[in-house]
């Protein structure tokens, strides 16, 4: 069997920036077991699957580990392809998946996701936390997937050279370490080495709890965000009620074909 796949670098203006994604559309669904091979096989943070639903999508994602229940990145390659490249009519996108419904729609040159907001709350640092780290932080918060860690500026973010060996002691989906940004509303990092990913380079599902955070301690809405890994990317994000919308820009790297 052969299936079209394609490779998409999101939140960024530029090939070798951003998150690259695997994308590849299904007529129908496989077994799950040969998606999960197929995103270890591409080793990258995020494979997405995507398949027909009349006019909408069903769409899925798997990091190189285990399958999981809300993407950013991904859902932005996804929209990317499907409105850039397959031909789609409409100028927006609908997505159902594990976290529910997902819409994508074209706002100029960027694409806007639509998600849930995560909230995140005070809660107790677990164990082995601040050793994983490597540097203490001023708040630690839980969100519906990670622990959130606020920092006193953006070089302590970006300092950070975490531990994953003890980082994978720590249960959970992940961790993101975030402070007001210099030259925007606020950055972040995002490590998650029990699935899979030591460290993702932009990561649009931790800005669903990202946003409320900044959006209640700025006494604003409206947020220009970086991720400030090594490959970088940067998000437009409104906090709009129970809802999250970041835009990015995005890029083709790659299409191919792969034989199972």
């Amino acid at each position: 069997m052969n299936l079209a796949i394609y490779q998409i670098d999101a939140f960024t203006s530029h090939v070798f920036g951003g998150n690259p994604a695997a994308v590849c559309p299904l007529a129908s669904w496989l077994p799950d077991a040969q998606l999960q091979a197929i995103a270890a096989e591409n080793n990258l943070a995020e494979t997405a699957f995507f398949a027909p639903r009349g006019r909408e999508f069903d769409i899925r994602w798997f990091t190189p580990a285990v399958e999981v229940d809300l993407c950013g990145h991904a859902t932005l390659a996804t929209a990317h392809l499907i409105l850039n490249e397959l031909g789609h009519p409409d100028n927006f996108v609908h997505f159902h998946s594990r976290s529910g419904l997902l819409k994508v729609h074209r706002r100029d040159h960027l694409l806007e996701l639509d998600f849930p907001s995560t909230p995140p709350a005070p809660t107790p640092v677990p164990e082995r936390l601040i050793e994983a780290l490597g540097l203490a932080p001023r708040e630690v918060l839980r969100s519906k997937f990670d622990y959130l860690c606020v920092y006193a500026d953006q070089a302590e973010v970006m300092s950070l050279s975490p531990d994953f060996g003890v980082m994978k002691k720590v249960p959970t989906r992940g961790i993101i370490a975030t402070a007001a940004g210099t030259n925007c509303a606020f950055v972040s990092r995002f490590f998650a080495p029990l699935a899979g990913i030591d460290e993702d380079p932009v990561t649009g599902s931790a800005h669903c709890a990202l946003v409320p955070y900044w959006a209640a301690v700025l006494g604003k809405h409206k947020l220009h965000a970086r991720q400030v890994s090594k490959r970088g990317g940067e998000l437009w994000c409104d906090l709009a009620g129970d809802r999250v919308k970041m835009a990015g820009q995005s890029v083709l790297y790659l299409r191919g074909e792969i034989t199972i």
